[in-house]
């Protein structure tokens, strides 16, 4: 399972209510200034997702921009940004996947961060250098308290599904293999595991190999 997908840089802090915040009442990001009215569509997107996130003002936007900026000196995409997308990519899979059955209340979250995600009408544009995509990482930070169980739980259904599509000799992605067996390849794989310690054989599934366990 990929580690790094649930361990992020922060955003800044002037993001959140509370967080002391430098150039008051400056409101622009370079040139652009953020729209009040898709300002207040953006907090109301939000609140969707979660009732529990702050909103946010154009004042701690900018703030926000203004710091990840100064620190892109390279003027690449913040890594704690990309961390973001990254999770958005993962939710994105989760959601198409044909043989995972998301949560109710996560499979809300995701379709709602994903739907602007995927939307032109962002509250940032997208061409902007460096935090075009701030806005985003916004969203996927206030989805990822509901989705990050269920991503990773998501994962490791794609880790043990591998080894079962090996185990059968299938070269199909998809191949009937649903949430519901996931239990059962968990536990199949802990006693493969535990039987390689009693016996003092080492297990192949450090390397995601495919071992002797299958189920049925």
């Amino acid at each position: 399972m990929n580690t790094s997908l649930f361990v992020a840089s922060p955003l800044p802090a002037s993001l959140f209510s509370g967080a002391p915040r430098a150039y008051s009442n400056r409101h622009s990001i370079g040139d652009f200034v953020p729209d009040p009215i898709r300002l207040a569509h953006f907090n109301a997107l939000l609140v969707q997702i979660s009732t529990e996130h702050p909103q946010v003002d154009a004042d701690q936007l900018a703030t926000a921009a203004r710091e990840l900026i100064l620190q892109a000196r390279d003027g690449r995409i913040p890594q704690s940004i990309r961390e973001r997308i990254r999770r958005a990519g993962a939710m994105d899979l989760m959601q198409s996947d044909p043989e995972w059955e998301t949560g109710a209340q996560a499979a809300i979250a995701a379709a709602t961060a994903l739907d602007y995600l995927h939307g032109k009408d962002t509250l940032i544009p997208r061409s902007l250098p460096v935090v075009g995509w701030l806005d985003g990482a916004v969203v996927v930070e206030t989805a990822w308290p509901t989705l990050a169980d269920e991503v990773r739980d998501y994962l490791d259904f794609c880790r043990l599904r591998r080894i079962e599509a090996r185990l059968r000799g299938e070269d199909r992605r998809y191949f009937g293999f649903t949430r519901d067996q996931l239990d059962d390849a968990r536990l199949a794989e802990f006693l493969w595991i535990e039987h390689c310690r009693r016996t003092g054989r080492s297990s192949y599934l450090a390397a995601d190999e495919a071992g002797r366990f299958r189920v049925n």
